[in-house]
């Protein structure tokens, strides 16, 4: 079963969430300092890291700034303040795969969890299946989870290659914001919920350092569409 990483000072509750996630068979560790869990994230083996943002010794950004320079890509599920907006948006920015608000009901936890393991395995196709997308400059390859631009190798997120499968699959169509939201990040749209919007942001971003022409346009009210091509 997958292994679980949480990074977070608050021992009762790491000593909850343990209790929750070996009813589903789940292998969990935790660390109570930023140090600890950045050393321990980057010489372990796990599936997914439970990071939260106010830590003693290294905060979590700092902590997920490191996870993200590093080759080896494991998703990250931030846990924050309730209403602390700011630290979800730059946590997203720096590569976070979802945020949840603390406090939490350990159900929508582990439901969280689920839907970010479930992303990672959709990236990966089965033994000799592949589909390759190639349009506007952008190559993505479900077989191996690779994309380029223009050429260049650009690393993306789980999440990010799935919403961007998920457009490119549809290019030339406006694929809504609730469609993204429910089939990608496996969870309804909410008011205020900025989290499909920094993904797309991060896409944009990464995809501009290779290329000047726009990949993916906003249709205010209705959703995003892959531009194919002129």
């Amino acid at each position: 079963m997958p292994a679980i990483l949480m990074i977070d000072d608050d021992t009762g509750l790491c000593e909850l969430v343990a209790q929750y996630l070996a009813l589903d068979g789940y292998e969990f560790k935790a660390a109570h300092d930023g140090r600890q869990g950045l050393e321990m994230a980057t010489q372990g083996n796990y599936q997914l890291i439970l990071l939260d943002i106010m830590l003693p010794g290294m905060d979590g950004l700092t902590v997920l700034k490191h996870l993200r320079a590093d080759a080896h890509y494991c998703p990250v599920l931030m846990l924050t303040a309730r209403g602390d907006d700011v630290d979800r948006i730059v946590g997203l920015e720096l590569g976070a795969d979802d945020y949840l608000a603390k406090p939490f009901n350990p159900r929508e936890l582990v439901a969280r969890i689920k839907a970010i393991l479930r992303r990672v395995e959709l990236t990966r196709a089965p033994a000799g299946e592949q589909t390759v997308f190639n349009l506007n400059s952008v190559v993505l390859n479900t077989a191996n989870r690779q994309l380029s631009c223009n050429g260049q190798p650009v690393a993306l997120t789980a999440t990010e290659f799935q919403l961007l499968e998920q457009l490119m699959r549809r290019s030339g169509e406006v694929v809504t914001k609730d469609e993204l939201s429910l089939e990608v990040l496996g969870k309804r749209l909410q008011m205020y919920d900025r989290s499909l919007d920094m993904h797309i942001s991060n896409i944009r971003k990464k995809l501009a350092q290779f290329s000047t022409d726009e990949k993916i346009q906003t249709l205010r009210g209705s959703g995003y569409l892959f531009i194919a091509g002129d």
